[in-house]
């Protein structure tokens, strides 16, 4: 028998309900009205029985460019719901759409590699760059373990990109607040309850990377925490710095897409050394939860990491809506970028 659980509100971390536990999915749609979906094939495949009842329209999310989902609004046939299952692309889809439209989002994520089901703002991209637009809540976020399960484990092993990246953006922020140049009122207690975060993490890796509820439960529970410091500053300052710009040059770069947390991981490591902030602590804790951090697990060349590190700063400097990071008070030297990109894997 499905064993499930609703949680009740989780307001101040953007959800307006939870549903955790195993079976969640179960019979969900015929709770709902006319409703479609955002998805791609493979978690459509792992939910659509579930679910009890058709939707009006399925749409597979092929990119998040703005383009695309606007063509894709047109096609929307009369509906009052929108419901996102799959990882971040599938659920930014169905939170643009609830936004545009102004229709309830549910969102069932499938994997747990990206905090997108928590967080208000749907990632698109405008010309291959990243874009956050729009407010949407979820009702009800529906945590499955039973579907998260059948995900390829280093998907939900890489939900601890969004976390653990709290080591390097609140180091970030504390850099930009003594050199005057933060953009918001620093707070020491929020840079306070968010490493608290990863320090209660740290306790779970063994559980995350073995996939157990406990571990999967711990990634989630930690993102509504994280988020709930986020929103009530009005600002994600803990969370990004440094280590996902590097993400975002490598993004426009590349163009192409990543596993968010596994990119995250690469930005949390190399930023880490850059800051001389713990990185052997940090990949430790990345190693002993099984994050598929290297390069070699990209596909990213040596001399395309190289090059990307080399043109941080000129890359931060074209982006005034980056925040001040180390990138801006330590120069990338090849010689320095040469030495750590030695101890990776390509």
């Amino acid at each position: 028998m499905p064993e499930t659980l609703n949680t009740g509100n989780h307001i101040e971390a953007n959800v307006a309900q939870l549903r955790i536990g195993r079976g969640t999915t179960h019979r969900l749609a015929e709770a709902l009205g006319p409703y479609v979906v955002t998805t791609m094939p493979l978690p459509w495949e792992h939910t659509r029985q579930a679910l009890g009842r058709t939707p009006e329209k399925v749409f597979m999310v092929e990119t998040m460019e703005e383009e695309w989902l606007e063509a894709r609004l047109v096609e929307l046939p009369p509906c009052d719901t929108v419901v996102g299952i799959g990882g971040g692309q599938a659920i930014d889809a169905a939170k643009y759409f609830a936004w545009r439209k102004g229709i309830r989002l549910v969102s069932i994520p499938t994997i747990l590699s990206v905090d997108a089901f928590v967080t208000p703002a749907a990632g698109i991209r405008r010309n291959h760059q990243v874009a956050y637009v729009g407010h949407t809540t979820p009702d009800p976020l529906v945590i499955d373990f039973d579907i998260l399960r059948t995900a390829p484990p280093d998907l939900n092993i890489a939900g601890i990109g969004d976390l653990l990246s709290i080591h390097t953006a609140t180091f970030d922020w504390e850099l930009a607040q003594q050199a005057g140049r933060s953009e918001y009122a620093f707070s020491a207690t929020d840079v306070a309850k968010a490493r608290r975060i990863v320090e209660e993490l740290s306790g779970s890796l063994d559980d995350i990377r073995r996939q157990t509820d406990k571990g999967l439960a711990a990634i989630v529970m930690q993102y509504l925490a994280m988020n709930a410091i986020c929103l009530q500053a009005g600002h994600y300052r803990v969370e990004e710095g440094s280590e996902h710009y590097l993400f975002y040059e490598l993004e426009e770069r590349l163009r192409r897409p990543f596993v968010h947390g596994h990119i995250i991981g690469l930005g949390i490591l190399l930023m880490s050394r850059l800051q001389d902030n713990h990185p052997d602590e940090i990949r430790e804790m990345m190693d002993t939860a099984g994050l598929r951090y290297q390069p070699r697990d990209m596909q990213i060349a040596q001399t395309d990491l190289m090059d990307a590190l080399c043109n941080l700063k000129s890359y931060r400097d074209a982006r005034p809506d980056l925040w001040h990071t180390i990138i801006d008070e330590v120069p990338i030297r090849t010689d320095w970028a040469r030495e750590v990109l030695a101890t990776l894997a390509f």
